[in-house]
């Protein structure tokens, strides 16, 4: 039985959806085609994913290919009470709410789990993390997964070095469908949004200071520029500093860019980006932000412990009063700011994403038993035909080689 807030809010939800929908070709494309070749019929998908409207529509996509849903949220202030609603109605499993305690979260997870699912997706390695160690038993039910973010990857490398990974997980992070327009133009907009939704501040002449030059901070500065802000990047990797410094942005230490910046974004997918001297450091109405996936890169403990006083400025921003007498805001607990205090990546984006998702699940299906590899890339076959179908929607055409050029590039004649 499913674990939701208020089934009544479904309606709110479903226009959510429908919005979603219309704006996702791509996924209404698998959508037809599932449903005429049921590609998950008999089979149980256990999926944590943030638990808005684009999940939502996912959800039904795979659901029309025959699975049977079991859905919960990757972050607690992510999940939207009347979306998981709406996927309640249209008869899918759902254990989710807003805000829920840590207990709840983790009890909702272990109930996602416990329905003998086939096939994994999953948004951090929660999902994963739990299989190989509360909920060993069900490991048998598993053909593989699915991991949608670059923290998920990381958690993933490590326990296949470790040799605990104990089923094939395919890198959806990593498909350049994913990664090249997620991480940069996706984050990029919705964590803008989530912050000036959220402050009602301008950026314009402001220092920015984002933390990580990934495709996520790529996309993050990029759009920071295009609002008017100074910006600043911090790095621990010299490769991409020099990216940064030659894409026209400063880089410095964190412990410098505090004393400048006006905005703080970390986006590294690391813990203790920025430490309690650091916030010493920042000037009077700095305002913090988190994008990366858990809520472990600005180290909320210490500042907790430090504040003199703690305020509740507006919905999502709380004020911190700190030992030198400056106030510094951090916006929705130092959780992932575009989704938490807005509504996550734009569906056009998400449509490639999810639809590499669902190409790769039904990738797990076709080769259960196959596959001898435990970290899967995305079939480069999958990527391509993604994009070019988006390219199609998008009305766009593009040159394809000729057989004497496929002959050119195949020789080594000149």
């Amino acid at each position: 039985m499913s674990q939701i807030r208020d089934l009544s809010l479904a309606p709110s939800g479903e226009n959510k959806i429908e919005w979603v929908r219309r704006n996702c070709p791509l996924l209404r494309s698998l959508e037809d085609e599932f449903r005429e070749t049921r590609p998950f019929a008999g089979k149980r998908i256990a999926l944590s994913i943030h638990l808005e409207a684009k999940t939502a529509y996912l959800c039904k996509v795979l659901a029309a290919g025959g699975a049977e849903m079991f859905v919960t949220g990757s972050n607690p202030l992510s999940t939207q009470d009347d979306v998981a609603a709406a996927l309640v109605k249209a008869g899918l499993n759902v254990y989710a709410w807003y805000d829920s305690t840590p207990e709840e979260y983790h009890a909702h997870l272990k109930e996602t789990l416990s329905h003998h699912a086939n096939i994994i997706i999953d948004d951090g390695g929660d999902l994963v993390n739990l299989l190989h160690t509360e909920l060993q038993d069900e490991l048998p039910y598993v053909i593989g997964g699915c991991e949608e973010t670059t923290t998920g990857i990381i958690r993933l490398t490590a326990m296949h070095r470790e040799g605990k990974l104990r089923f094939p997980m395919v890198k959806v992070n990593n498909a350049d469908c994913k990664h090249l327009f997620d991480n940069r133009y996706g984050t990029g907009q919705s964590v803008w949004d989530g912050i000036t939704r959220t402050t009602n501040l301008i950026v314009a002449g402001k220092y920015v200071v984002v933390a990580g030059y990934g495709w996520c901070g790529k996309g993050v500065a990029m759009r920071a520029k295009g609002l008017g802000a100074k910006v600043i990047v911090t790095e621990v990797n010299p490769i991409r500093a020099i990216e940064a410094v030659m894409d026209g942005f400063s880089v410095m230490p964190m412990r410098e860019a505090a004393k400048l910046g006006d905005f703080f974004v970390t986006v590294t997918g690391c813990s203790g980006v920025i430490t309690e001297a650091d916030m010493l450091e920042m000037k009077e109405g700095a305002v913090l932000s988190n994008a990366g996936h858990f809520d472990v890169e600005i180290d909320m403990k210490r500042l907790r412990e430090i504040s003199l006083e703690t305020r509740e400025m507006r919905h999502n921003i709380k004020g911190y009063t700190l030992p030198n007498g400056r106030h510094i805001y951090v916006i929705a607990e130092g959780r992932l700011v575009n989704l938490a205090a807005s509504d996550g990546h734009p569906a056009e984006i998400m449509d490639m994403s999810f639809a590499i998702q669902a190409l790769s699940a039904k990738y797990l299906v076709e080769n259960e038993g196959k596959l001898t590899d435990l970290l899967i890339d995305v079939p480069r076959e999958v990527d391509l035909e993604v994009a070019s179908r988006k390219l199609r929607f998008l009305g766009v055409s593009i040159d394809h080689l000729t057989p004497a050029q496929i002959a050119y590039l195949s020789t080594s004649t000149v």
